[in-house]
C-alpha cells in the first residue's frame, strides 16, 4: 500500500468528502440486496443507514455483509414511515426513476443528505415520496438492483463533494 508524508495512509473516500450522507431503503425484502446495500454504504463511508418497513431476513443480511457494517455504523430499523425521523437540518433524497425526477448528474448533492431507494420491484411510497426534499434519477433505460443503484449514487456524491484532483483534458491520469 502506498503511504502518504511520514509513512501515513493517505485519505480514504469518505475522509476527502465535506459532510454527511445515510443510505436507507423502504420495504426491502430480500436480505441479500441489503446486505450489499449496507456493505457499499459502509465502504464509502455512510455515517449511518436506515430501513423503514423492511421485511427481510436479517442471518441474510449478514452473510452479505461481509464488513460487519452493523457493528461500524448505526443501523435503524424503522417499523413505519411514521416513526422515521432523520437528524435536523438533514436533506431526504429519494432515488426513482420517474419522469420529473432529476437526472443525477445534474443534482448537486446537499453537504448532509440521507438517500432512501423503494423496494425491489416497486417505488417509494407516495407518503415517502412527499417527504423527500429530493427526488433524483439515474439515467438509464430501466431500474437496476437497489445495491447497484445505491453505489452509482453514492460514488456520484463522492466525486461531486470530495477534494479530488480535476480529471485531466487528455485520457489517462494526470502526470
Amino acid at each position: 500500500m502506498r503511504t502518504g508524508h511520514a509513512g501515513t495512509k493517505p485519505p480514504s473516500a469518505s475522509e476527502k468528502t465535506r459532510g454527511y450522507f445515510a443510505m436507507g431503503v423502504e420495504g426491502i425484502s430480500k436480505g441479500f440486496n441489503l446486505g450489499n446495500l449496507v456493505r457499499t454504504s459502509h465502504a464509502f463511508g455512510a455515517s449511518f443507514f436506515f430501513t423503514i418497513d423492511a421485511s427481510v431476513n436479517y442471518s441474510d443480511v449478514k452473510s452479505t455483509d461481509t464488513s460487519h457494517a452493523d457493528i461500524h455504523m448505526p443501523f435503524y430499523a424503522h417499523k413505519n414511515l411514521t416513526e422515521f425521523t432523520l437528524p435536523k437540518d438533514c436533506a431526504l433524497v429519494g432515488i426513482e426513476l420517474l419522469d420529473a425526477a432529476v437526472d443525477l448528474p445534474s443534482f448537486r448533492h446537499p453537504l448532509r443528505a440521507a438517500y432512501v431507494l423503494g423496494p425491489e420491484k416497486g417505488n417509494l411510497s407516495p407518503a415517502l415520496a412527499k417527504r423527500c426534499d429530493h427526488i433524483i434519477k439515474i439515467p438509464m433505460k430501466f431500474c437496476v438492483n437497489v445495491g447497484i443503484a445505491g453505489a452509482i449514487v453514492i460514488y456520484d456524491r463522492m466525486i461531486s463533494l470530495g477534494s479530488f484532483a480535476e480529471r485531466p483534458v487528455r485520457v489517462g491520469r494526470r502526470t
